[in-house]
């Protein structure tokens, strides 16, 4: 007989109380957990950190997790925006221009034409909104395939940030425009200011996406623009929105490149969009849109920061380093379609 049943009508007996206080115990653990496609990165990153540090006695530090932060904090802001992007099926490949056009600008503004830094900031920024609004226009109104259209504009802003700057580097900057790579201390570890503001454009943006709705929007379009159109969501407004929010970042991450460096460099950001890119896919965001997370791109711009600072430690070639990464983007994006193929 089954012994699930209730001997007089023939139905399924209740629950045991054991069972009955199991199943909202592991709702709450489940709800406590991050999502599986954090939790993988989040694993991966921990195993990096384990095995590094069996590696090198250094690696375990302060000083040295401080570094790695500020040698990602400006990858982690470009990160934000292709997030964005991403998120809608979308891709950018101009962010790394974008950026450096950016701090070609505001630098210049203010060593060249003198005006103040907190207008000449303002500015670089709007040049990186300036590509933003461009790329999400081509995008909505002619409907090009956005990699084409960043592809496009990605040697546009590469091309006017030479002419501009006439291939210079812009030197002399005002104090004010370097704040963000200044250092307080924690402890006995100096921590950059520019390192915090990423974490707190992390969490404002995680913010956004969890509890507004312009940020559920997002994820509508991404993960099917047509039933998002028809539910009354404007699609092609969020999609301009996005690219030109995305661009906002780029600006944020111009400041960011021009407080640690230092100077004003046309030569910058020309790898930065293939690490962004990689920096998502590691966090698990998908490439076909609508399912990924912000906190799981700060994981993989920490993974990419993680393993090229353990590499270096290990005094293992610049050139392995490269193909270290090359590899890990291969496997988060194998992992992506067959999980996409799956589902």
């Amino acid at each position: 007989m089954n012994s699930t049943l209730h001997p007089a009508a023939g139905q399924p007996a209740a629950p045991s109380p054991a069972v009955a206080a199991a199943a909202p115990a592991a709702q709450r653990l489940k709800q406590l957990l991050p999502p599986v496609n954090v939790l993988g990165p989040v694993l991966a990153l921990l195993a990096a950190s384990i095995f590094f540090a069996s590696q090198s006695d250094r690696f375990l530090s302060g000083q040295n997790f401080s570094l790695i932060l500020q040698q990602v904090m400006v990858v982690g802001v470009i990160a934000i925006g292709q997030t964005l992007i991403i998120l809608t099926a979308g891709i950018d490949l101009s962010c790394g221009m974008a950026m450096a056009l950016g701090s070609v600008v505001a630098t210049k503004f203010a060593v060249d034409y003198g005006l103040h830094p907190f207008l000449a900031v303002p500015c670089g920024m709007a040049a990186c909104v300036l590509i933003g609004y461009l790329n999400g226009a081509l995008v909505t109104a002619i409907k090009l395939p956005p990699f084409i259209v960043t592809l496009g504009t990605m040697n546009i802003a590469f091309a006017v940030t030479q002419i501009y700057s006439q291939a210079q580097t812009v030197t002399g900057l005002p104090e004010a425009m370097t704040f963000f790579g200044n250092t307080f201390q924690l402890g006995q570890t100096s921590i950059t200011y520019g390192s915090v503001l990423m974490l707190a454009l992390y969490l404002l943006t995680w913010l956004f996406l969890r509890e507004t709705a312009p940020g559920r929007h997002l994820y509508a379009v991404g993960n099917n623009p047509e039933a998002a159109r028809l539910t009354g969501i404007a699609t092609k407004r969020v999609l301009l929105g996005v690219y030109m929010t995305a661009g906002l970042f780029y600006g944020i991450a111009a400041m960011l490149s021009v407080a640690r460096m230092g100077v004003g460099d046309p030569q910058g950001g020309q790898t930065d969009n293939l690490d962004s890119i990689t920096a998502v896919v590691l966090g698990g965001t998908s490439l076909f849109g609508g399912r990924g997370s912000i906190l799981g791109t700060l994981v993989g711009v920490l993974i990419v920061g993680v393993f090229r600072n353990g590499l270096t430690l290990m005094g293992v070639p610049s050139v392995v380093q490269i193909l270290v990464t090359g590899v890990l983007v291969i496997l988060a994006v194998a992992t992506d379609q067959l999980t996409h193929k799956k589902g």
